[in-house]
């Protein structure tokens, strides 16, 4: 095979002048962030309409275990595994509670799933 087909690509600079940005105290980048009426920090009011979410590639990686692993011993179908981690779908309120249990005490469910075999 010819290296003719071969499309090759440079990576792009960034646009953005960042001298500007670098020159500025921590100070003086927070009240920046802060008088941007689009990047308002979050409230405590914000926070309790939040759903906390598990975080499911931490559980799993805590776990030491790749996504079909985990899949597999926890009965969890791989694409919706997947979903759940690139954040294209939430967990429901019931996978969200097994994800906790799951998060903090994968032996007690490891067992109950095998004695249900």
């Amino acid at each position: 095979m010819s290296n003719d087909n071969i499309m090759k690509t440079t990576p792009k600079k960034s646009v953005h002048d960042w001298s500007h940005l670098d020159a500025m105290s921590e100070d003086a980048r927070r009240a920046a962030a802060l008088a941007d009426p689009d990047a308002q920090p979050l409230t405590p009011d914000d926070f309790k309409r939040l759903k906390r979410t598990p975080q499911v590639k931490v559980i799993r990686r805590a776990l030491a275990l790749s996504q079909e692993e985990f899949s597999s011993r926890f009965h969890i179908p791989l694409g919706t595994l997947r979903d759940w981690e690139q954040g294209r779908k939430d967990p429901d309120a019931a996978a969200r509670a097994y994800l906790v249990v799951i998060g903090r005490k994968p032996e007690a469910v490891l067992e109950a799933l095998e004695q249900a075999r």
